[in-house]
């Protein structure tokens, strides 16, 4: 039967199954080593792993509230955002302002003469290339216009090069034929957009709109900007103008809008409940890795990081900081706050009941901070080639590499023990037909003896 291989004809003996035995005997020891160590590693690598990316992800969210004003326990109100929407940040001090837009910083907008053709009208009937430069301050875009190219393709040329650096083009189309419109997302007085090259779309260029800055008028102090975004007109407070300010429908003075900067508990208490939950999600990944559970047959089993010491190290890194006696306040740790460690399973949680908002933001911000100093306990086991959990992934990989080599040497001599083994038993096996034939030839010859024919 095909694929049927039978061995030992010669002397019934199944050679193939003993020399199968012989060499998976062989191989046993040296194969449950190198599995047992392969499935540690790779466990362990795994595992490391998650606790890379939940510690980069703590850090992260970590580096973002150092930036934010939200442990300030300020925020920032504007009583009418169709004039201006307002977002505090370090720096920020409680107080209120008065706002009056007049003017809002607008950008340059030009365009081209019109096309009869309409969008899909040859711009460059030559048989070379010509260009289209778009000057903008000290900033020249250059567009190359292929021989045979349309309003249309240029169109698309301008938007695929440039539509990240704020330019952007648009062809508007009426019963005479269509345009190309330029406009720029920078604004202000010195971003007028002007045309030239050797495309012949600069000739007939028509003006549409000339950029102006911002006009406003903050407690009774009259200012500009070239954007509408003001970033340093207040320390530590970002407007965003939206609007002009009203004026009453039967006329009269505009109405001003006023940007307010308060205590807020909530939004204080908030930003807590975001350092607690970022703090627990690393523990967690830590515990998820650690664990001991014990099995319905009594049996344990440990977790792959179970008395890892880097681990350990870590946590006991940024356990130090957590309930370190620090901070400008009168209060010094978060406990006195309300917040609580769980000393089973190392999370945090906030007691409202206990909840003081009072003076929290000195125990978190500034270069002595909370915030600051996690971030520098867990410096150099987040570094990404020369940290400590970097280091681990390497000689973990390194092993699996050694680990992969072993496998294959094994696997080489047992082919190698496989080849020898069946060629010897092969040979004994043809050996034991030839004494087999050898027996039937003589008690054949001696049968023949003893039974002679009749006469």
């Amino acid at each position: 039967m095909a694929g049927t291989s039978v061995s030992g004809i010669g002397s019934n003996i199944d050679t193939q199954a003993i020399v199968k035995s012989l060499v998976d005997s062989e191989r046993a020891p040296k194969q449950t080593q190198i599995n047992n160590q392969t499935l540690k590693a790779t466990t362990s690598l795994s595992s490391i792993g998650k606790i890379q990316a939940a510690l980069d992800a703590f850090r992260g969210a970590l580096e973002n509230m150092k930036t934010s004003a939200s442990f300030s326990g300020l925020a920032g109100t504007s009583s009418d955002e169709k004039v201006a929407t307002m977002t505090t940040g370090s720096g920020a001090a409680a107080g209120s302002f008065s706002l009056l837009v007049t003017k809002l910083a607008t950008a340059s907008k030009i365009s081209t003469k019109v096309f009869a053709g309409g969008a899909s009208s040859v711009v460059n009937a030559g048989t070379t290339p010509t260009t289209l430069s778009i000057k903008q301050g000290s900033n020249t875009f250059d567009i190359s216009v292929p021989a045979g190219a349309t309003l249309q393709q240029v169109r698309d040329s301008i938007n695929s090069q440039y539509a990240n650096q704020g330019l952007s083009a648009n062809i508007l189309t009426d019963a005479n034929g269509s345009r190309m419109v330029l406009t720029s997302s920078t604004t202000g007085v010195g971003s007028d957009l002007v045309l030239s090259g050797t495309s012949g779309l600069q000739t007939g260029s028509t003006v549409l709109a000339t950029p102006q800055n911002a006009e406003y008028v903050l407690d009774g102090v009259s200012m500009t900007s070239k954007s509408n975004t003001i970033a340093d007109a207040v320390s530590g407070v970002t407007l965003k103008l939206t609007g002009v300010s009203p004026t009453p429908s039967g006329g009269g003075a505009a109405t001003p809008a006023t940007i307010t900067v308060a205590a807020n508990a909530a939004t204080l208490k908030s930003s807590v409940k975001g350092f607690v939950d970022t703090y627990n999600a690393l523990i967690k990944a830590a515990n998820a890795e650690t664990t001991v559970t014990t099995n319905a047959d009594g049996s344990v089993t440990s977790g792959a990081l179970t008395g890892d010491a880097s681990l350990r190290s870590m946590l006991s890194a940024v356990r130090t900081e957590l309930n370190a006696m620090a901070g400008t306040g009168q209060m010094k740790s978060l406990a006195q706050f309300g917040v609580k460690t769980d000393q089973k399973t190392g999370t945090l949680s906030i007691d409202d009941k206990l909840f003081d908002a009072a003076d929290i933001n000195g125990i978190f911000t500034g270069d002595t901070g909370l915030l600051a100093r996690m971030k520098t306990a867990t410096d150099s086991f987040a570094l990404s080639k020369t940290g400590v959990f970097a280091a681990r992934s390497a000689s973990l990989t390194d092993s699996l590499n050694d680990l992969k080599k072993q496998q294959d040497t094994l696997d080489a001599r047992m082919a190698s023990l496989q080849t020898s083994l069946t060629a010897k038993y092969t040979a004994m096996d043809s050996l034991v037909a030839k004494l087999r034939a050898q027996s039937d030839s003589i008690m054949t010859t001696l049968n023949a003896l003893n039974n002679p024919k009749d006469d």
